[in-house]
């Protein structure tokens, strides 16, 4: 829907996070449809606060009129960025992909130096938050690992775009869903892939994003016409493929792509739920706060990973849904938003807290670093619970080691 649809009825404004902490963010609405009515094409942008939105959609989520208010003001920002000087932190971040390779190729050198009180000051200096342990990289991420696994003939075909936090940063658990697929009797590739072009969109680079994009484009789609389906567990990349590489990004491609993408926990609840899966799960004796993150709302897919916990016996859940966790991927760690995405990450750890929880499970990244740091909980990816509860018996445990370890 266009911005003309808008009625003003401020739903947007109630539901947006940064509105609520940040005095200086005028709201979706102000800066979205409202703005939008004056913006003219040739015109110098001059609106700098577009760039305080963090891009969390949920003013999307909560327009009864299906107005795309975070598209427009994404636009707004790119238009911004592409007629104004980007600070450092936002060129360093648009290159997570690079950054995750040069990050991961120096491990020990890297992960020391981020962990250093000399370099925080350096980063502090740069524009970049520091409140936040950097996170630590790993030398063998996953595509320095097995990139094809599971029965060749195996009739269900998947390729499992694991994006550039699984990649370098937690590749553990990126190798532990991959194994999980193999062991449900998936086909699972993991062909080269670049970042899915999100972080350069959301700090002002279209260029860099429409090239990541057409990159993984293009080899998406050669699985695609082979018959396999594309799995994602990050929300973030799944939103991006789904969503922008169709609609925002213009990909000649994205429409074939967000046709055949699927959430990694939504094909395995499908496919319990059509018959075509059987799992034994084992019993788990544990108290979990499910944190969900804003993009897992955006895509309208439900909360897949709460379907799957709720055939765990002895499991015991609690969905959050309410708070953005504050760090919204690369916008929590500028320093010009540290504040902000501070006192969101105190708010919903706090919900979290009132639980009293073993641990917090989420499906994004940056949702597990930020309630991580602010909960002192463990903070758990779905499939790590998926897997304990599958893995729960001994003679299960020698099985499923042999099919997927």
């Amino acid at each position: 829907m266009k911005f003309e649809h808008c009625v003003r009825c401020t739903l947007c404004v109630e539901n947006c996070p940064v509105f609520k902490v940040n005095p200086a963010f005028p709201g979706p609405k102000q800066s979205g449809p409202d703005a939008q009515r004056f913006r003219l094409d040739g015109e110098r942008s001059v609106d700098e606060w577009v760039r305080l939105c963090s891009q969390c959609k949920r003013c999307e989520v909560a327009c009864p009129y299906g107005v795309n208010v975070a598209e427009i003001i994404l636009k707004a920002q790119l238009k911004y960025s592409s007629e104004h000087m980007s600070p450092f932190a936002a060129h360093l971040f648009a290159n997570t992909h690079y950054l995750g390779k040069l990050g991961s190729l120096a491990t020990p050198l890297t992960n020391a130096m981020t962990s250093s009180s000399f370099v925080k000051g350096a980063l502090k200096i740069m524009g970049l938050a520091t409140y936040l342990p950097m996170p630590e990289y790993r030398f063998m991420s996953l595509e320095r690992g097995r990139r094809r696994k599971g029965r060749f003939r195996s009739p269900k075909k998947v390729v499992f775009f694991h994006g550039c936090y699984l990649n370098y940063n937690r590749p553990d658990i990126g190798r532990g869903i991959r194994d999980l697929l193999t062991y449900l009797g998936c086909r699972v590739v993991m062909p080269p892939q670049s970042c899915c072009g999100l972080p350069a969109l959301g700090n002002g680079d279209l260029g860099m994003a429409r090239k990541f994009a057409r990159k993984n484009a293009k080899s998406l789609v050669e699985y695609i016409d082979k018959g396999y389906k594309m799995l994602y567990a990050c929300t973030s990349c799944g939103l991006a493929l789904v969503h922008d590489y169709p609609e925002v990004l213009d990909i000649p491609e994205g429409k074939k792509i967000a046709e055949n993408t699927y959430n990694v926990h939504e094909f395995i609840l499908d496919s319990i739920e059509d018959g075509s899966l059987t799992v034994d799960f084992s019993e788990v004796d544990k108290h979990v706060a499910y944190h969900i993150p804003c993009h897992l709302r955006a895509l309208g897919i439900g909360y897949p990973a709460a379907g799957i916990f709720e055939k765990i016996p002895g499991l015991k859940f609690h969905i959050l849904d309410e708070h953005c966790c504050g760090l919204s991927g690369s916008y929590g760690f500028k320093k010009k938003n540290q504040q902000t995405a501070q006192k969101l990450g105190e708010i919903a750890a706090s919900a979290i807290k009132a639980l009293e929880p073993d641990c917090l499970v989420s499906d994004c990244g940056a949702c597990k670093m930020q309630l991580g740091h602010f909960t002192g909980l463990p903070a758990l990816d779905p499939s790590e619970v998926i897997i304990e509860s599958i893995m729960g018996s001994d003679s299960k445990k020698v099985s499923l080691k042999r099919r997927v370890l």
